[in-house]
């Protein structure tokens, strides 16, 4: 069954065309994995779902179309973790999570017990009861990873966009962020479009992926087909080797240009 929907979507910003006529299903449960060089128009794409850019062309959320949902309902189906989140340094672990249940109170209402009990809930799942004292001007990178992915749980959303969610962490904590939304996808029963800079790891995790180059699509398909060393050269303008690991993975490994290694060995053969 089709969850998200993305039919001739078109986002501009003055004469620039970020998307340009891009379209795209994902099933239920499934994870899409949004690739592409700097600039390609991922990130913009995740906005345009969860409506925080204006679009021509349709988007539609469990059959429902952008048009027909209200913003607080919009919320209630698609939860974004930014790139860059809003984390007001002062602000606590515990308040910050609860802004995830804006969508289930009342413009002049507070907090239920249920919306704390679903607090509670991700605080438990993320183990983060820990922090929910701290400001998060205190916490790691990899500790308001969590926090920020726990302020998206909260909103009980079926649909989870990440976009780059382990650009700032360390080789650890992308594993271990990663591996942390594919359990939860599987405990939530989860949708996840997640807009990734790493291709091995997009490879690994996603169950397809879909290449975008100059607010396009590419192509897409599973990490074999999208993957090949003449496609990333062609799109990201890299030099790699791609290697496929005993359990059928995808291993992308740059590797330096021959022009660039002459270059050097010229540099080193001159006399001081």
């Amino acid at each position: 069954m089709t969850v998200l929907r993305v039919d001739d979507a078109t986002v501009r910003f003055g004469d620039f065309c970020a998307v340009d006529s891009l379209s795209l299903e994902v099933a239920g449960g499934e994870w899409l994995g949004l690739i592409g060089p700097n600039g390609a128009g991922k990130s913009t794409l995740l906005r345009a779902v969860v409506g925080l850019v204006d679009h021509d062309g349709s988007i539609t959320v469990d059959g429902t179309p952008h048009q027909d949902l209200s913003r607080r309902d919009l919320a209630r189906a698609v939860a974004l973790v930014p790139q860059v989140p809003e984390c007001p340094p002062d602000m606590r672990v515990a308040d910050y999570l609860l802004l995830g249940r804006s969508p289930y109170i009342s413009y002049l209402g507070t907090e239920r017990r249920h919306d704390l009990d679903v607090v509670a809930g991700v605080s438990d799942q993320l183990e983060l009861g820990d922090f929910l004292g701290r400001a998060l001007g205190t916490l790691s990178g990899g500790e308001l990873q969590r926090v920020v992915l726990g302020r998206a749980l909260a909103q009980e959303a079926p649909v989870l966009l990440l976009d780059e969610p382990t650009s700032a962490l360390d080789v650890g904590h992308q594993q271990q962020v990663l591996e942390l939304v594919e359990s939860l996808r599987h405990d939530r029963s989860l949708t996840v479009v997640a807009a990734m800079h790493d291709l091995t790891l997009a490879g690994q995790f996603a169950d397809r992926l879909l290449l975008m180059s100059n607010g396009r699509s590419v192509v897409t398909g599973t990490a074999a087909e999208v993957l090949t060393e003449h496609t990333i050269s062609e799109h990201y303008g890299a030099s790699v080797r791609v290697l496929r690991d005993d359990d059928g993975g995808v291993v992308v490994i740059p590797t330096r240009s021959h022009a660039g290694t002459r270059a050097e060995r010229g540099a080193t053969s001159r006399p001081g």
